[in-house]
């Protein structure tokens, strides 16, 4: 965080957030696992969203990264794989007043399960409203990301009131000119009239394609995929004083740590005023 905000004008003080898929328990986890906890704590954000989180019967990931970085969180397993579970959490340097989760379309299709998880984060300026979540991962499902993305705006909408805009983190697996994406940033009809999120690498990202999904990681490489952009913050209209402002944006964990990625997706840092 900066220094206390000015008394009139724009608020000058920020909150860092971040999100990142941090790859469950595939490739080298348990190096990897290092790499990811050196990075949060080098990147020192207030809050952070992270997915694939994985969780046995008596832990999870962001547990044990939360007590080696001093932080609190909530996590919410969607679904179980070879016997560990698999999903979103959220990690604040603040207390969590409340916390909240819900599934969302499209266990049918393809037998995953997703969710979007709420966490309203008792920060030192007034409470923040942040979401994590993943979406579908398949090229062929914007059908069904598309009422993910539905589902979702209707939870973030139940949650109102809020005095800081909601900030919505996550993997969506889809690119920024995708049907599910535009339906967000209003761009496309919006699932919730008058709910239209401002994508923070668009806003302050500095140029550049800001891709997540980049085949200069060797884990992405060998999937024969196309770099894109599929991570993202969104962050909801400004309040008064530009509360929610996003003023910077940038890709981290892009690099290994003692010879190790630390994930497969590229982790998404900004700050906004607050």
């Amino acid at each position: 965080m900066t220094d206390q905000q000015e008394e009139n004008g724009a608020i000058e003080t920020r909150v860092r957030v971040l999100t990142w898929n941090i790859w469950w328990r595939y490739g080298p986890w348990q190096r990897r696992r290092a790499a990811i906890a050196a990075t949060l704590a080098r990147l020192d954000a207030d809050v952070i969203a992270l997915q694939e989180v994985w969780s046995d019967e008596t832990t999870n990931l962001a547990a044990e990264l939360a007590a080696e970085l001093g932080y609190h969180h909530v996590f919410a397993p969607s679904m179980e794989m070879k016997g560990f579970g698999f999903g979103n959490a959220l990690l604040s340097r603040w207390p969590i007043a409340r916390s909240e989760s819900t599934m969302l379309h499209g266990h049918k299709e393809n037998g995953e399960s997703r969710l979007a998880l709420y966490a309203e984060v008792d920060g030192p300026r007034g409470p923040l409203p942040v979401f994590s979540t993943h979406l579908n991962w398949r090229f062929d499902h914007s059908h069904v990301r598309q009422r993910q993305v539905a589902d979702l705006a209707g939870f973030v909408d139940r949650l109102r009131p809020w005095t800081f805009p909601p900030i919505l983190c996550g993997d969506f697996n889809a690119e920024p000119a995708s049907e599910e994406i535009r339906m967000l940033t209003g761009l496309a009809t919006c699932p919730v009239e008058g709910l239209v999120f401002r994508d923070a690498w668009l806003g302050a990202g500095g140029g550049g394609p800001g891709h997540t999904w980049d085949n200069a990681n060797p884990y992405v490489a060998v999937k024969l995929e196309p770099d894109r952009r599929i991570d993202y913050i969104l962050v909801g209209w400004p309040e008064a004083r530009g509360a929610g402002h996003i003023v910077d944006c940038r890709i981290a964990g892009n690099e290994p740590v003692g010879g190790v990625w630390p994930s497969d997706h590229h982790a998404v840092l900004a700050e906004l005023r607050y």
